[in-house]
């Protein structure tokens, strides 16, 4: 079984590699090692967790460059997870998350329905919920009042694929990350922001005066969801289209979140109260149910046993005055 895994440089994507090669599939990479964060973390990244990865330097909207892989690779699935990430840089550059987004995820539908791809696994987020839902956030839920510009990209994504399912019998699966976090992983996101910064003795900014709740899942977790979902053979009658939550259905405080950071690091954090950011959600939990019916997931990661690590990985990769 041939699996083609956009992003592969990226924080999900070389763990998803490194669990795919680890099971005995043929995987082959992509990603445009883009300068959103330092390429060089990319690059080990996949040095690290998936060395001798097929992988190839290619941008989703090359459409004559997305035709010749598919045709060169021919693979069997497809697990998309390259975009453009970041709920506050979509404030800041909107047409990266339009070109990459909208744009790419349409060259990867198109390539789908005519290459014969029997499944497609795609990244949604939890980001898509925004103001229509309460927590636990449900897949039934409404996703209609979006508080970022990447998170209305990433519905939009849901209802391309749902689109493509019911026109084309494309069989596809949406899945809903939320707040994924572990060594390796992104220098944007509060996990490695604060820990680096903590590490270096450098104040963080705590938004929302600290009155925030996040549903930090593991990246480990994360993984073992996308696979499952992979391997999961269709649902019942209708459009091949399912969306499914992937989260540790634990919401946890900042502050204490933060707490767990200072413990493994050695050092208080020097936190500087802020306001709430535009795009930021106060809260989010996922109601996991669904996921555990259809494919088993069982997130099984709670901060303080992955949280750690992390800490222990900044200090070895940037040092402590990163």
């Amino acid at each position: 079984m041939t699996v083609l895994v956009t992003g592969a440089a990226g924080f999900i994507g070389a763990y998803t590699c490194q669990a795919l090669a680890a099971r005995g599939e043929r995987v082959v990479g992509l990603d445009n090692h883009n300068d959103y964060y330092d390429p060089q973390l990319k690059r080990d990244r996949v040095a690290a967790l998936c060395p001798g990865l097929d992988i190839r330097h290619l941008d989703l909207v090359d459409r004559d460059g997305m035709a010749a892989l598919f045709d060169e690779v021919r693979p069997d699935r497809v697990v998309h997870l390259a975009a453009q990430a970041g709920v506050r840089y979509s404030l800041q550059n909107p047409h990266a998350y339009v070109a990459s987004n909208l744009d790419g995820f349409v060259n990867v539908l198109e390539l789908c329905r005519h290459r014969g791809i029997t499944h497609l696994v795609y990244a949604s987020s939890s980001s898509v919920y925004g103001d229509s839902a309460t927590p636990p956030f449900s897949e039934d839920q409404r996703i209609d009042r979006p508080r970022s510009l990447y998170a209305a990209t990433k519905a939009a994504n849901e209802l391309m694929a749902y689109t493509y399912a019911q026109l084309y019998g494309l069989r596809a699966t949406g899945l809903r990350f939320f707040t994924v976090y572990g060594p390796w992983g992104r220098p944007d996101m509060a996990p490695l922001l604060f820990s680096r910064a903590v590490l270096a003795g450098r104040p963080i900014e705590v938004f929302n005066h600290g009155r925030m709740r996040r549903d930090f899942t593991h990246v480990s977790d994360i993984v073992d969801g996308i696979l499952g979902a992979l391997d999961r053979q269709a649902g019942g009658a209708g459009v091949p289209h399912e969306v499914f939550n992937l989260g540790n259905h634990t919401p946890v405080e900042l502050e204490r979140f933060i707490a767990v950071i200072e413990q493994a690091a050695g050092r208080p954090a020097l936190k500087e109260y802020r306001p709430m950011q535009p795009g930021d959600m106060v809260e989010t939990m996922a109601d996991t149910s669904r996921a555990h019916a259809a494919f088993g997931f069982d997130p099984r990661t709670p901060i303080e046993a992955g949280l750690p690590p992390v800490v222990h990985w900044c200090r070895d990769y940037f040092g402590d005055a990163a």
